[in-house]
């Protein structure tokens, strides 16, 4: 089974705005640096994308820009130790998890 479009844009789309340092939910926030710095940071805010993003039984995405909030209010509080996620994160929107094996399971 393959992403859906839907997915694929959507997660394009977040992508591009967060190295583009565009992303809106982030403004005034100087997150960039933490690309090379800091990048458990940026993978926790990715994790906690995929982890939140639904998709309707044809792979169209329902929450796209709750996904987004989700996972840069990771971010936001990050860069400054003020702000309040709320709600709380759930364990489940945080989890990072196993990385796929070494070796393609499939081959072209």
């Amino acid at each position: 089974m393959k992403l859906s479009n839907s997915f694929s844009g959507a997660l394009r789309t977040f992508s591009y705005f967060m190295a583009s340092g565009n992303q809106s939910t982030l403004k005034g926030i100087d997150y960039l640096s933490l690309y090379g710095e800091e990048p458990s940071a940026i993978e926790q805010v990715f994790a906690i994308y995929a982890n939140v993003i639904e998709l309707d039984v044809n792979g169209q995405v329902l929450n796209a820009k709750y996904a987004e909030k989700r996972a840069t209010d990771y971010l936001r509080q990050y860069c400054d130790s003020s702000f309040i996620i709320e709600p709380p994160y759930e364990d489940w929107e945080i989890t990072l998890h196993n990385p796929p094996p070494k070796i393609d399971l499939i081959t072209k």
